[in-house]
């Protein structure tokens, strides 16, 4: 049976940009009361104001234990408590092996596998008595092997493993884990990352159009879509759905 979003309080995370900006979209315009959280606060606001007065921005950063204290409080006094939390926010860094830096390392494990983790435990109380649900983001990195993409990889597959270790932790207590696995879709991460510029990024994004057995790259609607159905599907848990277009399949469409 499909829970209602109606009145539902969620936490997007990362809700700025991206596939976070979509889940917020689509989430809040279904009835959900939506905190999204982001550390650009020009961004959070502009996307909390066209998804309307279900939405409420909360410029903070998921590595900040000050701030993931602040997220849950603000999520609770929006919405009456916490019904899902989604976990858009992630950075990507990417290079050769011999090139990577300790620091660099941990800030990316921060930010896409720590803060996530820690933001969750935060918010167990809620989630327990709204029965509710958390979805991470893995990434098509875990299938396909990019190389340079070490870091990125390695945090999404430490996701994707904790997404069963959590689901068979948290299900007795009546809260249900998942996990999305997307494709090739544009997003700011590359940007933000220092990699490309805008063009460079579509540019790049759109030659692995063959790479995909659908034979073009994915939107972030489409990506939301299926977040939607994790935070609503209430007997659906420990699953790393995997929404990429068949970018994992390997196949190339000439």
């Amino acid at each position: 049976m499909a829970r209602a979003l109606d009145g539902m309080s969620v936490l997007v995370t990362g809700g700025g940009s991206g596939i976070g900006e979509a889940v917020v979209h689509r989430l809040a315009k279904a009835g959900a009361r939506v905190v999204l959280s982001g550390r650009r606060a020009e961004k959070v606001r502009a996307v909390a104001d066209a998804a309307g007065p279900n939405a409420r921005p909360f410029v903070g950063d998921v590595t900040s234990a000050a701030d993931r204290e602040a997220m849950v409080a603000a999520t609770v006094e929006h919405g009456g408590g916490i019904g899902a939390i989604v976990h858009g926010a992630g950075n990507m860094y990417r290079g050769k092996l011999e090139e990577l830096t300790e620091d660099a390392l941990h800030a990316v494990f921060a930010s896409n596998t720590i803060g996530p983790m820690l933001l969750t435990g935060l918010a167990l109380p809620q989630l327990r008595e709204s029965r509710g649900a958390v979805v991470f983001f893995g990434s098509v990195h875990t299938q396909r092997a990019f190389p340079g993409a070490s870091p990125y990889a390695a945090t999404k597959g430490a996701l994707e493993t904790l997404t069963g270790v959590l689901a068979a932790e948290l299900g007795p207590q009546g809260v249900r884990v998942g996990c999305i696995r997307p494709g090739g879709v544009l997003t700011e991460i590359n940007q933000r990352a220092g990699l490309f510029d805008d063009a460079t990024a579509a540019e790049r994004m759109e030659s692995l159009g063959p790479a995909h057995a659908l034979g073009r790259p994915g939107t972030t609607d489409e990506v939301a879509e299926a977040v939607e159905y994790l935070v609503t599907a209430e007997w659906a848990t420990g699953a790393v759905l995997t929404v990429d277009g068949g970018l994992s399949l390997g196949v190339t469409n000439a």
